[in-house]
């Protein structure tokens, strides 16, 4: 079970930016661009509810399958602190 209220250690956090740098890798998606994603989802969704955008994961996956083949996949891990915009 993921806890929603605690701060990462600093291997959690090196363990996520590995990953992002792995993934933007993968996809031909530099590190900046993935950052940048990132806040721009954030600011999106906090305009609807209260989000941790601290702790938030978005992964692009090239596993997808479309039409033509493999596709990337954005999938994000958002935790929700409060579903009513304050």
């Amino acid at each position: 079970m993921k806890r929603f209220f605690h701060r990462k250690t600093s291997r959690e956090v090196a363990k996520d930016r590995l990953k992002i740098l792995l993934i933007s890798d993968r996809v031909n998606c530099s590190p900046e661009m993935m950052e940048l994603i990132k806040m721009d989802i954030a600011k999106v969704i906090s305009k609807y509810m209260k989000i941790d955008a601290a702790n938030m994961e978005i992964l692009i996956n090239a596993k997808g399958k479309g039409a033509r083949g493999r596709t990337p996949t954005l999938y994000a891990n958002i935790p929700i602190l409060d579903l009513h915009k304050q």
